[in-house]
């Protein structure tokens, strides 16, 4: 039995659909604006400032330097995306710590990587099926949504990059990959509650 689960997904694939719903079927608990809330709580900084740098680095600021070098500097010399993912990683260990639930983005599955008691999906789907969601989501804008894809996606890629040190998105980082296009979001949602049981 896989009592946490850790959702990674691209931009406008379904992945935060896909993880509530998975919650609700198992009864598990679900973090995804409740962690940048419970961020926001500890650290200070504005639940806005979570939501736009949470999931996407300052590649210049890498905290797999600091570090490597943690000897020579001090906590105060940490990036405020730095301090904010050291933030974000204590609780998520701790939500993971409370028992069952699913937890969506913010590296969950690096920072969960030991525990045995998770399940890593990764959620992708092709651009048009992905297209046609951010704008039935969140609507037109000046931007094409398949230039708001892939500059968000890019983002999570460096973001992940920096913090993990690891290619996100890659099938050796997750126990199951799903394409949300292809299968749809119950489907998915089915495949991993069954894995969980």
């Amino acid at each position: 039995m896989k009592n946490i689960i850790t959702i990674s997904r691209e931009f406008g694939s379904g992945g935060r659909s896909i993880g509530k719903q998975v919650a609700e079927k198992l009864g598990y608990a679900f973090y995804d604006r409740e962690l940048v809330d419970e961020v926001a709580k500890r650290s200070g900084f504005a639940p806005e400032y979570i939501e736009e740098h949470g999931e996407y680095a300052n590649a210049r600021n890498s905290l797999l330097f600091y570090l490597a070098t943690a000897e020579r500097y001090s906590h105060d010399n940490l990036s405020m995306h730095d301090q904010l993912y050291i933030t974000q990683s204590k609780i998520i260990e701790e939500l993971a710590e409370k028992g069952k639930c699913v937890i969506v983005g913010r590296c969950a599955d690096y920072i969960l990587r030991d525990r045995k008691d998770c399940l890593h999906v990764f959620i992708c789907s092709d651009m048009a099926s992905r297209a046609r969601r951010i704008v039935e989501r969140y609507g037109q804008t000046q931007k094409a949504p398949e230039k708001r894809l892939a500059e968000k996606d890019q983002k999570r890629k460096v973001y992940y990059k920096n913090y993990t040190g690891r290619v996100w998105g890659q099938a050796q980082n997750y126990d199951i990959c799903l394409n949300s296009g292809a299968l749809g979001v119950d489907t998915c949602t089915d495949m991993i509650v069954q894995l969980c049981k």
